[in-house]
């Protein structure tokens, strides 16, 4: 049996941050967000009907653990929900709805 186990620690400064997006277009397009710094965790919370995607360091673009609101939780592939290359942040048109509400976090 092998183990193996990875960590990175930070650099002394912790990088944190919050936003908020709604989209009334009839069709949504696709949000990107530029943080400033590549993020090493991030999640998408749709909190008009409860469903969460995160993205965590290390996972391929557009892989996610998805919460729905009954608490169920899988891996997500198909939606490619979040992908992200170096600062920025894509989050797949496929998942934001119209009218909704959506908070984000990067750390």
């Amino acid at each position: 049996m092998a183990i193996t186990s990875t960590q990175k620690t930070a650099d002394g400064v912790v990088r944190h941050v919050t936003g908020s997006h709604l989209d009334d277009a009839g069709t949504p397009a696709l949000a990107t967000i530029t943080l400033g710094f590549t993020p090493r965790y991030f999640a998408w919370h749709n909190v008009t009907d409860r469903i969460s995607y995160e993205w965590f360091d290390g996972a391929a673009n557009g892989t996610t653990l998805k919460t729905v609101a009954a608490g169920t939780r899988t891996l997500d592939t198909g939606d490619a929900a979040i992908s992200v290359s170096g600062g920025v942040v894509t989050i797949a048109a496929a998942v934001i709805l119209q009218n909704k509400q959506y908070r984000w976090v990067a750390r």
